[in-house]
């Protein structure tokens, strides 16, 4: 049986296959599409999937959309139409959006699939985000969190799941607390997050990135527009937010007058602690400004990170249980993640890579196949890779159809190869295998370097991802070795390090040994193990073997502002407009060297996308 999970028209549009229960494909459309964030209908991924089965749409038995629009509708009519006057603008467009489109989401799909309407199912929306984690992980009973912006009404909710692993049990998610919005903890950080100067539904990481330059002496302001109970329940001060009263405003006037003016997008980020001694730029004022932004970034951090931790101590007095599954975009908050781990009381913690809204099409018809049609459970998510691939002939195609300079190596040597570049402080694009599933690069469309050198931050972020200095960079690292570098316990067992999903302290002997993954004492670690990606692991592990240092730094294979490379082309397209050093596709390795003044703009721009 084929069922197909589908998430689209907000943001984050994306499509998951499985069949009898176990994942097949799995994949966001901005990928295909190049379009940050693209919220379309998710066609390209779509018939990635199908055609990964070798399917069509016609044998699909059930397709799943991972919300209920007619509940969404029913939310923003209500709640627009209450706050008119002030709302007469939102109500008037949100109508027009919901009239014009929206609101015929059923007939959209049907149309687009091309299927009988019997088969087309809707799931809530946060049912889907508790579906994506719990029928993911290894559990066979579970705590439920689910926590983002807001689905039909729902931000956040608690309950508890089981599950049949042929035992007789029974499948079941029990969404049993909810917070409704507009109190949302996702919405709360999304307009602090337009306040740094970063974008909505986009910038919420930077925000993250920049927190650690600051301190938490905010907190008596923040408390003034967030309310926290100890049961971990929470409520908005909406006197300082405009975003259920305005189309393109997240906060008003009266939040301004507590916070200080906005952060202007396009200033510097320079404080004593990115820049010291003067470095970058010597302005006082800049600094000091700065200071305040960082300041104000850590303090909402450390309330959100307090939020989540009183939520997660209620749902393990409530339920006794063990483990905790996560989801929702807030599931993505690593530094928040990390603390969960190491100061809450579960002993087993899982969140899914693609914990936002793309992965409620996974969740969606996980849900279908476990809830809805009663199946046991038989699929545990053990690692990412569920996007496309292309094969040596495609790579070997494209290579040769473009007049490059290629040299196909024996993947034993090429390890060695690549090894000596990153210890010469060479920078590589790597791609291999099937793309990852969520937002992050997990060693298959990844830029790696030597974490051992410090300039190697300033080299990557400035002349490779064109982005701000102050944005971390991952280390990547044996899981077996992870707890000689990381002050996080278990981690050779923890399922969501693999992952790149939480946020760990650094010891603080080896802070010199790994500057350039080193976040002002932290690092957003990945862990490897062989048996999920061999090639990437014995890499990991021979440049290991070559530094006495099993740690590399991984960012993801892309851009700023453009979605990670899908393709052989993408990926020559970012090598030649950065200062990657070495192209690796497959078995098959570019070198800027070998180029002359072909990887030059004009070049890149004469061989498209």
């Amino acid at each position: 049986m084929y069922i197909l999970g589908i998430s689209c028209y907000y943001h984050d549009a994306a499509a998951a296959l499985l069949y009898n229960g176990q994942l097949v494909a799995a994949a966001e459309e901005e990928r295909f599409s190049r379009v940050k964030f693209d919220s379309n209908f998710p066609q390209q991924a779509i018939d990635f999937c199908l055609a990964q089965a070798g399917i069509t749409a016609q044998d699909l038995d059930y397709a799943v959309f991972y919300e209920k629009p007619l509940q969404k509708f029913d939310r923003i009519f209500r709640t627009t139409l209450a706050g008119v006057p002030r709302t007469t603008r939102l109500f008037r467009e949100s109508m027009a959006t919901w009239f014009s489109e929206k609101l015929w989401i059923k007939s959209h799909l049907l149309g687009k699939l091309n299927i009988p309407a019997k088969k087309l199912l809707f799931v809530e929306h946060h049912l889907s985000h508790a579906a994506s984690a719990f029928f993911s992980s290894p559990f066979k009973e579970s705590a439920i969190l689910t926590i983002d912006g807001v689905g039909e009404w729902t931000t956040t909710a608690l309950g508890r799941a089981t599950a049949d692993w042929g035992d007789g049990g029974r499948n079941s998610i029990r969404l049993e607390q909810e917070i409704r919005f507009p109190h949302s903890l996702g919405l709360f950080y999304s307009a602090f997050t337009a306040w740094l100067g970063f974008q909505v539904n986009n910038g919420e990481y930077k925000v993250m990135g920049m927190s650690p330059y600051g301190t938490p002496r905010y907190l008596d302001r923040v408390e003034k527009v967030l309310r926290l109970a100890e049961d971990g329940s929470f409520a908005l001060n909406m006197d300082y937010f405009s975003f259920h009263t305005s189309t393109d405003e997240t906060y008003n006037r009266r939040f301004v007058e507590l916070f200080g003016e906005p952060r202007d997008p396009k200033a510097e980020f320079i404080t004593d602690l990115t820049h010291p001694n003067g470095a970058g730029n010597p302005d006082k004022a800049l600094r000091a400004a700065n200071q305040h932004y960082a300041d104000v970034a850590m303090s909402i951090q450390r309330t959100t990170e307090e939020a989540i931790l009183r939520m997660v101590r209620q749902l393990h007095r409530t339920t006794g249980s063990e483990n905790l599954c996560i989801a929702g975009g807030v599931a993505l908050n690593s530094m928040a993640n990390g603390r969960i781990v190491r100061e809450g009381p579960f002993k087993n913690v899982f969140i899914q890579p693609a914990a936002g809204d793309s992965g409620g099409a996974l969740g969606a018809a996980l849900y279908a196949w476990h809830a809805l049609l009663g199946k046991p459970r038989s699929f545990v998510m053990e690692h990412a890779y569920w996007g496309s691939a292309s094969t040596p002939a495609q790579i070997a195609h494209f290579l040769q159809e473009k007049g490059l300079p290629y040299r196909e190596v024996d993947p034993d040597k090429l390890l060695d190869e690549l090894v000596d570049d990153m210890t010469s402080g060479r920078v590589i694009g790597w791609f291999q295998g099937r793309f990852e599933w969520g937002p992050r690069a997990l060693g298959n469309r990844s830029i790696l370097a030597d974490p051992r050198s410090e300039a190697m931050k300033e080299i990557v972020n400035e002349k490779i991802k064109f982005r701000e200095p102050f944005r971390p960079f991952a280390p990547a690292v044996l899981e077996e070795r992870a707890a000689d570098y990381y002050d996080t316990p278990r981690l050779d067992e923890n399922l969501m390090a693999r992952y790149m999903l939480l946020v760990s302290p650094v010891r603080e002997e080896r802070w010199a040994e790994v500057p350039a993954t080193t976040h002002m004492g932290s690092g957003r670690l990945q862990t490897v193990r062989r048996e999920w990606n061999p090639r990437y692991y014995d890499l990991i592990q021979r440049f290991g073997q070559a530094t006495g240092t099993p740690v590399i730094l991984n960012t993801s294979f892309n851009l700023r502002g453009e979605p990670i490379v899908t393709t052989p082309q993408n990926a020559f397209n970012t090598f030649v407009g950065s200062d990657i050093d070495v192209l690796v596709l497959e078995n098959f390795v570019v070198r800027k060297e070998d180029m002359g003044d072909r990887w030059q703009p004009a070049f890149k721009g004469a061989l498209g996308e």
